[in-house]
């Protein structure tokens, strides 16, 4: 799931910061950031998401 998303280094680090500091922090154990390298027809994106485990219980089947 992303959390944030931004092609705004300073409103990047800015979120980061706000999360860092927060009553309910995210689990950063489970947290992943990208940083999506611009070329000169994409800027640089940075994303910052987390990991859901799959609620369903593993069946017989899984795997």
């Amino acid at each position: 799931m992303v959390v944030f998303e931004t092609q705004d280094h300073s409103e990047w680090r800015t979120r980061l910061r706000e999360l860092r500091a927060a009553d309910e922090p995210i689990d950063w154990e489970s947290a992943r950031i990208d940083t999506l390298c611009g070329r000169l027809t994409y800027p640089t994106t940075y994303r910052l998401s987390v990991f859901v485990p799959d609620p369903r219980p593993a069946g017989p089947g899984a795997g």
